[in-house]
């Protein structure tokens, strides 16, 4: 199949496409985005290999921002249950597994529906009993024993060991998988990727169940940076951000971490404020010192030995620590920032040939707005009026609206 086009500037907006089996481990998923260099992948759905029909065929989108959910809830878990008084305190022993004992310690959420946290809470009463037993009845003692013992247990104990993708898909699911047709308009497509704040659109063909390949938010950005040269492009690249409205946030909606805070922390912020990324900051200033995006969960899962203080790692030696290993040099300290008075053009430039998906705007080194690649794309397209429902469906809109 020859790839489709853009009609702004002719060029190509898809790559190959990697997909990830429903019965494979979390652990192994991790390995298969990171090796790829992908964010993403859709889930196929091993019991309905030779449908016909793409709803059947695929279960979802397994990304990063599931994978940061489901860490995050089982680590919140285990720390209550690892706490020494509060497990005694609601009478709970290591036999006592099932969703009484998961209420009785207060574990609600996607993962209690999963049938993942019920596992878990007995999984860290036990650990809990053995801590309180070895450390006197200290909580904070118990608690801490965690951040020793939590990754040989979500990699290389039951249940999480064989925690598939597809019990991940189900109850973390962070956005919906919703694809275009191959003779879709490019407008549907930059209206998913900016407005309605999809991250990659699945490509298929009318009469075909399997995906042709996506289009992503760096693509378009990439291809934006492709049509340099064209009156139309460079005429509104010349102008300043200011002008196109960005950034659209004020400064004091800037999400950011403190460079001593936890790096936890960090990824619950991206997860209760829906974003990407944050910019590292320092001190009462709020001087920008670095970058850390919901990506970066990949190294605590894939490096375990280096991490395993986890739960008492600050964002700083995260970021040392990543530095240290020799991976994503660059990426992970280095803060792409530009000034309010920058141009259009020079922000997709930038977003393009760094690869990352966010710019920080900086005055005196404070930031004080983020363009993300939505952003940008936001800038070329205007929804006409009813188009989405004409084109999707209203169903489809209250969908993307959640």
């Amino acid at each position: 199949m020859e790839m489709p086009q853009c009609l702004m500037c002719g060029n190509k907006f898809f790559f190959l496409v990697i997909e990830i089996q429903a019965d494979t481990t979390v652990a192994d998923a991790v390995k298969v985005l990171s090796e790829c260099n992908i964010l993403s992948a859709p889930v196929i759905n091993p019991d309905a290999a030779t449908s016909m029909n793409w709803r059947e065929r695929y279960l979802g989108i397994i990304d990063y921002s599931a994978i940061v959910l489901w860490v995050l809830e089982t680590a919140e878990v285990a720390a209550v249950a690892l706490s020494a008084s509060t497990a005694t305190a609601v009478g709970l022993g290591a036999g006592a597994v099932g969703a009484l004992g998961a209420l009785a310690v207060g574990v609600t959420g996607p993962a209690a529906v999963a049938g993942l946290t019920v596992a878990a809470v007995g999984a860290a009463v036990a650990g809990g009993v053995a801590a309180d037993q070895a450390s006197g009845g200290d909580a904070p003692a118990a608690a801490d024993n965690l951040g020793k013992e939590f990754y040989k247990v979500i990699l290389q104990e039951e249940p999480f060991k064989s925690t598939t993708v597809k019990s991940i898909v189900k109850s973390y699911r962070w956005a919906p998988f919703i694809p275009v047709a191959t003779d879709s308009s490019m407008l549907s497509v930059l209206l998913l990727l900016s407005k309605y704040r999809l991250r990659n659109v699945p490509v298929i063909e009318p009469g075909n169940p399997e995906l042709q390949n996506y289009i992503t938010q760096s693509a378009v950005v990439g291809g934006l940076e492709g049509c340099k040269g064209r009156d139309w492009f460079d005429c509104i690249a010349a102008r300043p951000i200011s002008d196109m409205g960005l950034p659209f946030m004020s400064s004091n909606e800037v999400i950011s971490i403190q460079n001593d805070d936890l790096v936890l922390e960090a990824f619950k912020r991206m997860r209760d404020n829906h974003v990407g990324g944050l910019p590292v900051v320092e001190g009462p200033s709020k001087k920008i010192v670095g970058n850390v995006s919901i990506r970066d969960i990949r190294h605590l899962l894939l490096k375990p030995e280096l991490f395993s203080n986890f739960r008492q790692l600050t964002v700083e030696d995260f970021i040392s620590t990543v530095v240290s290993t020799g991976q994503e040099i660059g990426r992970v300290t280095t803060p792409i920032t530009c000034k309010v008075d920058s141009t259009l053009g020079s922000v997709i430039q930038c977003l393009a040939t760094k690869r990352v998906h966010r710019i920080y705007i900086v005055d005196e080194n404070e930031v004080t707005g983020v363009i993300t690649l939505r952003d940008v794309i936001s800038c070329f397209i205007f929804e006409p009026p009813n188009f989405f429902d004409n084109y999707f469906g209203f169903s489809v809109k209250e969908m993307l609206n959640k």
